[in-house]
C-alpha cells in the first residue's frame, strides 16, 4: 500500500517544485538542511519544535500550521516534500487555493466547522506571537479581552454558529491585519514580515500611556490597512487630555507636519473609532482627499471601512464658515450635517451615520456622540518623503494662517459675505 501511495505524493512533489525558480528550490532545500540538522533526525525531517522556533507562531496555531505542513500525518516529521508541496499551495496558489488553506489553518480543531472558538485559538496565537514579552507569558492572551474587539466583528451565518468561507473573507476584509498575518505565516521571519508590524507609538516621556487610547492592538489593526512604510512610527499629536478640547489647539498641533494622521475618539457611551486621513486637514466648503483615507472602529469591536467607490465624499474640514450647509468641523464620509464621522468645531459633540462613502455603519451606539477622548497620531516618515510646503507654490505657514488666507480669498471672490 506504501509503495502504491509514493507516486502520488512524488507527483504532488513535482508539481509543487514547478512554482519555483530554480534559485528559489536551492533556497528552500539549504533551509530544510539547516533545520532539520537542527531536529536532530540525520537531515531527513524538521520537529515541531525547531519549526516552531524558526517562525515564531506559538499556540494552537502553531499547532494546526505544523498540521497541515505536514499533510495532517501527526507524525511529527516535516518533510522537504513536505515543505514544498506546502509553499506552492499557500504562496504560488490561486487566490481561491490560498484562501482555502487559510479557512482551514483557522479551523483548529480540524472538525471541518470553523466556529467562534477557533477563531478565538487563532486570536490567542496572533496576541501571543507578536505583542508584548508579557503577553506571551500569560496562560491565555484572551484573559484581558484585548482580541475580543477582532472576534466580535466575525459573523457566523451557518445553522451550526460556524463560519462560512465567505463569512471568513468578509471578516478579512474588515481586519486586514488578521488576513496579513495569516498569510504570511512561512515567510522568512523578520520584522517586516506582512501582519507582524506593530507601529511604535511616540508620546512624551511625561504621559502617561495608560490615558492613551491608540493601545498596541488598536494601532496594529489600524496599521494593517498601511503600507510598512506609514506603519512604523506614529507620533501623538493632540490629546484632549493634555491639551484640552479645543479645536483650534487640534489644529494648530497637527500643522506641524503635512503627512497623514489618525484620528482616534472615545465617546461618553466607551466606544472608541476614527479615521485615517491620508491627506492634512486643511479648511475646504466641500469635501476633498482620495481613496486611500478610511474610518475604522476600535471597542468594542473592531473593523476598517475603506472607501466603496459610491462616491469621492472623503475628508471635511471646515472653519470660520456661517452657513448651515458649510459645517464647521472634520468629518469623513456620507454628505454635510450626515456624515459617516464627524466632530463638531467646539469639540464637544459629533455624530456618527451609515453612509454608503465607505459602505459603513454608524461607529456608535447611537447617531449623537458626545466626545470624551480626542486623540491625533502624525504618522512620520522618511527624512525625504513627501512635504507639500516644500512644493513650488505651496502655502506656507501653520495650518491656522492658511485658513485666514483662505478666508481673504473667499472675500476676494465674494464668497465670503454670500456666506454670512
Amino acid at each position: 500500500m506504501g509503495n502504491a501511495q509514493s507516486p502520488t505524493t512524488n507527483q504532488r512533489f513535482i508539481t509543487a517544485s514547478r512554482a519555483f525558480s530554480k534559485e528559489g528550490l536551492e533556497q528552500k532545500r539549504s533551509l530544510f538542511a539547516s533545520l532539520a540538522s537542527q531536529s536532530q533526525s540525520d537531515g531527513k525531517f524538521i520537529s515541531q519544535s525547531v519549526f516552531q522556533e524558526y517562525y515564531g507562531i506559538h499556540g494552537a496555531l502553531m499547532d494546526r500550521l505544523f498540521q497541515l505542513v505536514t499533510q495532517e500525518r501527526n507524525d511529527g516529521r516535516l518533510t522537504f516534500e513536505d515543505l514544498i508541496i506546502t509553499k506552492a499551495t499557500y504562496e504560488k496558489g490561486t487566490p481561491d487555493e490560498i484562501e482555502e488553506f487559510i479557512y482551514r489553518l483557522c479551523d483548529v480543531n480540524g472538525d471541518g466547522a470553523l466556529g467562534r472558538d477557533d477563531l478565538q485559538s487563532v486570536l490567542e496565537s496572533i496576541e501571543r506571537t507578536i505583542f508584548t514579552d508579557e503577553v506571551k507569558e500569560t496562560g491565555s492572551a484572551m484573559q484581558n479581552g484585548r482580541m475580543t474587539v477582532f472576534l466580535n466583528s466575525a459573523t457566523f451565518s451557518n445553522s451550526k454558529q460556524s463560519m462560512s468561507l465567505k463569512d471568513l473573507k468578509s471578516w478579512f476584509s474588515h481586519v486586514p491585519s488578521v488576513r496579513k498575518f495569516l498569510g504570511s505565516l512561512l515567510m522568512t521571519p523578520d520584522p517586516g514580515r506582512p501582519g507582524f508590524q506593530v507601529p511604535n507609538l511616540d508620546y512624551p516621556s511625561n504621559v502617561d500611556s495608560h490615558v492613551l487610547i491608540l493601545k498596541e492592538e488598536f494601532a496594529w489593526h489600524v496599521g494593517g490597512a498601511l503600507t510598512p512604510q506609514e506603519a512604523e512610527n506614529w507620533k501623538l499629536l493632540y490629546h484632549s487630555s493634555i491639551h484640552g478640547l479645543s479645536f483650534n489647539t487640534f489644529l494648530g498641533n497637527i500643522s506641524n507636519g503635512d503627512g497623514p494622521t489618525i484620528l482616534v475618539i472615545r465617546d461618553k457611551e466607551g466606544y472608541v473609532y476614527g479615521g485615517y486621513a491620508s491627506q492634512p486637514w486643511e479648511k475646504h466648503s466641500d469635501f476633498y482627499g482620495d481613496m486611500k483615507s478610511f474610518i475604522f472602529q476600535l471597542h468594542p469591536q473592531a473593523s476598517i471601512f475603506k472607501p466603496s467607490g459610491a462616491n469621492s465624499n472623503i475628508q471635511w474640514c471646515g472653519v470660520g464658515f456661517s452657513s448651515d450647509s458649510i459645517p464647521n468641523g472634520v468629518g469623513f464620509g456620507g454628505k454635510p450635517n450626515h456624515f459617516g464621522l464627524y466632530l463638531s468645531a467646539n469639540f464637544d459633540r459629533g455624530h456618527t451615520f451609515s453612509c454608503t462613502t465607505f459602505n459603513s455603519p454608524s461607529l456608535s451606539k447611537s447617531n449623537i456622540i458626545i466626545p470624551d477622548v480626542i486623540e491625533c497620531w502624525g504618522i512620520q516618515l522618511e527624512t525625504g518623503a513627501q512635504n507639500e510646503d516644500n512644493r513650488p507654490g505651496a502655502v506656507k505657514g501653520t495650518v491656522l494662517d492658511r485658513f485666514k488666507e483662505d478666508r481673504n480669498m473667499l472675500k476676494l471672490v465674494g464668497l465670503a459675505s454670500s456666506s454670512n
